[in-house]
């Protein structure tokens, strides 16, 4: 790709950030420029709103919407445009630079209550756009952001994000009953099973606002939910988590790497909070387990050999690096990070194209014919997480 961006990027590289502090990571580097790369290539001029894929394809038809409404989609969904909110709070924390908060506040703010529904109580973000007919509203969804917003909250004591977290948590709590035990369901109006991706990151939801409040109640709250899933989602023989039960008891028995990468992290914070060692083995026992499931062996043509991620949802990836990096800041152990930045920089040669996008394949041997909004923000978030650890 040439640009300007791509030049300095270049320079970058020739001379990379360690030891010097006058210049800047590499990876924040490459995130910056994949943002770029997503405003200019998913970007809708004059509203502050994304499409869903590159190429646009103005024919895709709306699908969650709660009542079957003919509608075509202009728009992202909410999912991959949450993927946004994720993006520059990472982008934020990790540079502290106002550009991307400013950014957040003028753009992505105001695009995100384009999906706020305030014709259902409580009020909740939809799936897609309120000036559309009205859409399936789902629990995961709105917990990405809840967590977003606790952590910005964090980062800028700013008392509106801390308000958005705990209104999103209303809408959390109403999704949970005695069905099964407890728990949280994936969908408002699909109350049919109860997921990992619903349970395992609100629980990491209820901790994070457990310190930022400080309130006993979330804290009791985000263990009985990290129990409930542990309970009910493990599979005991090698740690990791099953997709969903249904109403009938039924396993759903997938795996994912979001969802045992949320629960590593709902196990390294609840070792944070607690300082109860049972959390920090159980959050190693998942991590090596996810390491031996998520990577696999690969050799480059240059015979090079490492552990690559296969090939997969790359959000979920970016995710599952979330729980990875909170443990690496309780025991310093950086292999697991080190395969992380491995493939971020034989993706950042193999994965991404011309335009500044990037493919699923983390080989590179394969394109994608569409791209993902939501793996662009994907790329961004991670480049930005590993450029905070040296």
């Amino acid at each position: 790709m040439k640009s300007s961006l791509s030049i300095l990027l270049a320079t970058v590289l020739l001379f990379p950030a360690c030891g010097n502090s006058h210049l800047p990571d590499y990876n924040y580097e490459r995130s910056e420029i994949t943002l770029k790369a997503i405003y200019d290539n998913y970007g809708v001029k004059g509203v502050n709103l994304f499409r869903e894929t590159w190429p646009f394809n103005d024919q895709h038809e709306v699908t969650y919407l709660a009542q079957q409404t003919e509608s075509r989609n202009e728009y992202s969904y909410l999912w991959p445009f949450s993927g946004s909110l994720s993006a520059l709070t990472a982008l934020y924390e990790a540079g502290e630079n106002e550009t991307f908060l400013k950014q957040l506040e003028d753009r992505i703010l105001p695009g995100l209550e384009m999906y706020f529904d305030t014709k259902r109580s409580p009020g909740a973000y939809a799936s897609y756009i309120n000036s559309a007919p009205a859409s399936d509203r789902f629990y995961d969804d709105n917990i990405w952001l809840g967590i977003d917003f606790v952590d910005l909250y964090m980062l800028t004591k700013d008392k509106k994000y801390l308000a958005k977290a705990e209104l999103i948590w209303k809408f959390i709590e109403s999704g949970t009953d005695e069905l099964l035990g407890g728990g949280v369901y994936w969908c408002e109006q699909k109350k049919e099973s109860k997921n990992t991706c619903s349970n395992a990151p609100a629980s990491v939801f209820a901790l994070k606002l457990y310190e930022a409040t400080k309130e006993p109640g979330y804290k009791e709250k985000g263990k009985a939910l990290y129990d409930w899933t542990k309970n009910n989602l493990q599979d005991p023989e090698d740690y990791l988590y099953y997709d969903n039960i249904k109403l009938n008891g039924e396993i759903g028995r997938a795996k994912y790497a979001y969802n045992s990468g949320q629960m590593l992290q709902a196990s390294a914070l609840l070792y944070r909070i607690t300082k109860d060692t049972q959390y920090l083995n159980e959050a190693r026992r998942i991590a090596k387990s996810g390491y031996n499931q998520f990577f696999n062996g690969f050799q480059t043509e240059g015979r090079e050999s490492f552990k690559l991620l296969k090939k997969g949802d790359v959000w979920f990836t970016a995710v599952m690096l979330r729980g990875f990096v909170e443990l690496y800041t309780l025991d310093g152990n950086d292999e697991y990070i080190n395969a992380f930045r491995k493939n971020l920089d034989y993706a950042w040669k193999y994965m991404r194209e011309e335009n500044g996008l990037f493919n699923s394949d983390w080989s590179g041997q394969t394109k994608d014919e569409s791209k993902w909004l939501l793996t662009q923000f994907a790329m961004v978030e991670m480049y930005a997480r590993l450029s905070v650890i040296k």
